[in-house]
Protein backbone atom coordinates (compact mmCIF):
# COMPACT_ATOMS: atom_id res chain seq x y z
CA UNK A 1 0.00 0.00 0.00
CA UNK A 2 2.73 2.60 0.58
CA UNK A 3 4.67 1.62 -2.85
CA UNK A 4 1.33 2.71 -4.35
CA UNK A 5 1.29 5.71 -3.05
CA UNK A 6 5.06 6.88 -3.39
CA UNK A 7 4.09 5.43 -7.48
CA UNK A 8 0.73 7.65 -7.30
CA UNK A 9 2.87 10.74 -6.16
CA UNK A 10 5.84 10.23 -8.79
CA UNK A 11 3.21 10.22 -10.91
CA UNK A 12 1.34 13.22 -9.35
CA UNK A 13 4.84 14.88 -9.67
CA UNK A 14 5.52 14.33 -13.26
CA UNK A 15 2.06 14.93 -14.98
CA UNK A 16 1.80 18.06 -13.06
CA UNK A 17 5.33 19.65 -13.71
CA UNK A 18 5.35 19.24 -17.45
CA UNK A 19 1.71 20.43 -17.60
CA UNK A 20 2.42 23.60 -15.43
CA UNK A 21 5.99 24.10 -17.24
CA UNK A 22 3.54 23.46 -20.85
CA UNK A 23 1.41 26.27 -19.63
CA UNK A 24 3.76 28.58 -18.30
CA UNK A 25 5.69 28.10 -21.90
CA UNK A 26 2.04 28.72 -23.99
CA UNK A 27 1.58 31.98 -21.40
CA UNK A 28 4.98 33.67 -21.56
CA UNK A 29 6.11 32.92 -24.82
CA UNK A 30 5.50 36.08 -26.22
CA UNK A 31 7.44 37.46 -23.06
CA UNK A 32 10.73 35.02 -23.78
CA UNK A 33 10.73 36.27 -27.42
CA UNK A 34 10.63 39.76 -26.46
CA UNK A 35 13.27 38.81 -23.89
CA UNK A 36 15.63 37.51 -26.53
CA UNK A 37 15.46 39.95 -28.58
CA UNK A 38 16.22 42.53 -25.78
CA UNK A 39 19.21 40.42 -24.56
CA UNK A 40 20.12 40.92 -28.35
CA UNK A 41 19.79 44.61 -28.45
CA UNK A 42 22.09 44.91 -25.10
CA UNK A 43 24.75 43.01 -26.86
CA UNK A 44 24.62 44.76 -29.96
CA UNK A 45 24.73 48.30 -28.12
CA UNK A 46 27.49 46.93 -25.67
CA UNK A 47 29.46 46.48 -28.78
CA UNK A 48 28.97 49.45 -30.22
CA UNK A 49 30.13 51.17 -27.10
CA UNK A 50 33.24 48.50 -27.54
CA UNK A 51 33.98 50.20 -30.96
CA UNK A 52 33.41 54.07 -29.71
CA UNK A 53 35.88 53.46 -27.13
CA UNK A 54 38.31 52.15 -29.02
CA UNK A 55 37.50 54.92 -31.41
CA UNK A 56 38.05 57.33 -28.80
CA UNK A 57 41.25 55.76 -27.83
CA UNK A 58 42.54 56.11 -31.42
CA UNK A 59 41.71 59.55 -31.56
CA UNK A 60 43.30 61.10 -28.41
CA UNK A 61 46.42 58.63 -29.57
CA UNK A 62 46.22 61.22 -33.21
CA UNK A 63 45.54 64.00 -30.67
CA UNK A 64 48.47 63.25 -28.49
CA UNK A 65 50.93 63.00 -31.81
CA UNK A 66 50.23 65.99 -33.27
CA UNK A 67 50.38 68.28 -30.22
CA UNK A 68 54.21 66.49 -29.95
CA UNK A 69 55.23 66.71 -33.53
CA UNK A 70 53.81 69.75 -35.15
CA UNK A 71 55.14 68.79 -38.49
CA UNK A 72 52.61 65.07 -38.32
CA UNK A 73 50.32 67.71 -39.82
CA UNK A 74 52.28 69.24 -42.67
CA UNK A 75 53.22 65.17 -43.91
CA UNK A 76 49.76 63.63 -43.72
CA UNK A 77 47.89 67.25 -45.25
CA UNK A 78 48.86 65.97 -48.43
CA UNK A 79 47.62 62.24 -48.74
CA UNK A 80 44.85 63.73 -46.50
CA UNK A 81 43.25 66.29 -48.64
CA UNK A 82 44.49 64.80 -51.84
CA UNK A 83 46.88 68.34 -52.34
CA UNK A 84 50.32 68.25 -54.47
CA UNK A 85 53.11 68.07 -51.64
CA UNK A 86 55.37 70.68 -51.12
CA UNK A 87 58.44 68.63 -51.11
CA UNK A 88 59.33 68.46 -54.76
CA UNK A 89 61.90 65.61 -53.55
CA UNK A 90 59.70 63.15 -52.43
CA UNK A 91 57.66 60.29 -54.12
CA UNK A 92 54.17 60.05 -52.96
CA UNK A 93 52.42 56.79 -54.63
CA UNK A 94 48.96 57.08 -56.51
CA UNK A 95 46.47 54.75 -55.85
CA UNK A 96 44.15 54.61 -58.48
CA UNK A 97 40.60 54.35 -58.00
CA UNK A 98 40.21 51.04 -58.94
CA UNK A 99 42.84 49.85 -55.91
CA UNK A 100 40.86 52.40 -53.45
CA UNK A 101 38.01 50.51 -54.57
CA UNK A 102 39.26 46.96 -53.90
CA UNK A 103 40.22 48.45 -50.64
CA UNK A 104 37.31 49.63 -49.20
CA UNK A 105 35.19 46.47 -50.10
CA UNK A 106 37.93 44.58 -47.88
CA UNK A 107 37.02 46.57 -45.42
CA UNK A 108 33.77 46.91 -45.37
CA UNK A 109 33.25 43.10 -45.66
CA UNK A 110 36.21 42.18 -42.54
CA UNK A 111 34.19 45.37 -40.75
CA UNK A 112 30.56 43.17 -41.16
CA UNK A 113 32.65 39.81 -40.72
CA UNK A 114 30.64 38.29 -37.74
CA UNK A 115 27.85 36.10 -38.66
CA UNK A 116 24.88 37.36 -37.17
CA UNK A 117 23.70 35.61 -33.92
CA UNK A 118 20.06 33.48 -34.04
CA UNK A 119 18.32 36.44 -31.95
CA UNK A 120 15.25 34.29 -31.41
CA UNK A 121 16.13 29.97 -30.72
CA UNK A 122 13.97 28.12 -33.41
CA UNK A 123 11.82 26.01 -30.64
CA UNK A 124 10.22 29.51 -29.21
CA UNK A 125 9.42 30.68 -32.69
CA UNK A 126 7.85 27.20 -33.17
CA UNK A 127 5.93 27.65 -30.13
CA UNK A 128 5.13 31.35 -30.51
CA UNK A 129 3.10 30.35 -33.73
CA UNK A 130 -0.85 30.92 -32.58
CA UNK A 131 -1.68 27.25 -33.31
CA UNK A 132 0.45 25.72 -31.38
CA UNK A 133 0.38 28.21 -28.73
CA UNK A 134 -3.05 27.22 -28.56
CA UNK A 135 -1.83 23.46 -28.83
CA UNK A 136 0.58 23.63 -25.87
CA UNK A 137 -2.19 25.32 -23.50
CA UNK A 138 -4.55 22.70 -23.99
CA UNK A 139 -2.28 19.76 -23.66
CA UNK A 140 -0.25 21.66 -20.19
CA UNK A 141 -3.87 21.95 -19.18
CA UNK A 142 -5.07 18.24 -20.16
CA UNK A 143 -1.92 17.39 -17.83
CA UNK A 144 -2.36 19.04 -14.92
CA UNK A 145 -6.16 18.43 -14.60
CA UNK A 146 -5.37 14.52 -15.16
CA UNK A 147 -2.56 14.67 -12.49
CA UNK A 148 -5.06 16.50 -10.47
CA UNK A 149 -8.35 14.22 -10.99
CA UNK A 150 -6.57 11.16 -11.04
CA UNK A 151 -3.27 11.07 -8.75
CA UNK A 152 -4.01 13.02 -5.65
CA UNK A 153 -4.91 11.14 -2.42
CA UNK A 154 -8.05 10.14 -2.11
CA UNK A 155 -9.80 11.44 1.35
CA UNK A 156 -10.27 8.04 3.52
CA UNK A 157 -13.67 6.81 4.69
CA UNK A 158 -14.45 6.63 8.28
CA UNK A 159 -15.24 2.93 9.12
Amino acid sequence: MQSQGVIHFFLFLVFFSIGAAALGGAVLCDDLILYCQNRQLVKDAERSLERLDSLNGEYDALLEQLENDPNLLRRIAPATLGTEPEDPNAIYPKARARELALARKALIEQAGEAPPEEVVPKWLQRCSEPSRKLGLFVAGAGLVLISLVFFTPKPQRAH
